[in-house]
């Protein structure tokens, strides 16, 4: 069953406040870490980060990345998204620590239709990740191929 938005469905300007929130747990960014191979200290070492400007271990960034890309998933693009085409302008403003309640926007930015593809047209949006006291944790742009709505000729 589809719950994401088609193609047609989304217009340049509109603003999705996603329900779904997350809040970031120690084995979060352990787990996340080990099973990427980051061995980074400042992730993973108590002791190490004690000695930062953070005083605390820091949450891996691309676990935050994935994390607020994920949060759009229900209701935006659930099982009408072809592909990610791209990530840009992936900016971290601020840190994420263990015990963070992450949430979601989105901002329909442009979009096409495809040029090879007749079924399918090409999104790019915004993604915001905020902290439970509004920081902004995460601002990336991100180009995604949509199913356009079907017709009843064609199968999916």
């Amino acid at each position: 069953m589809t719950h994401g938005k088609y193609f047609e469905d989304l217009n340049v300007g509109d603003t999705f406040t996603h329900d779904q929130r997350r809040t970031v747990t120690e084995m979060d960014n352990v787990l996340f870490c080990a099973l990427t191979m980051n061995d980074q200290p400042l992730h993973i070492d108590a002791e190490f980060a004690k000695q930062t400007q953070f005083g605390q271990r820091v949450v891996n960034g691309i676990f935050v990345l994935g994390l607020v890309v994920g949060l759009s998933i229900s209701g935006l693009s659930e099982g009408t998204i072809v592909a990610n085409l791209s990530f840009e302008k992936v900016l971290q403003p601020a840190p994420v620590f263990h015990g963070d309640t992450i949430s979601c926007e989105t901002f329909i930015l442009d979009k096409r239709n495809s040029q090879s593809k007749p079924d399918r047209g090409i999104v790019r949006m915004k993604h915001l990740g905020r902290k439970q006291d509004g920081t902004i944790i995460c601002d990336c742009e991100r180009t995604v191929m949509f199913l356009k709505r079907p017709t009843g000729d064609e199968q999916i």
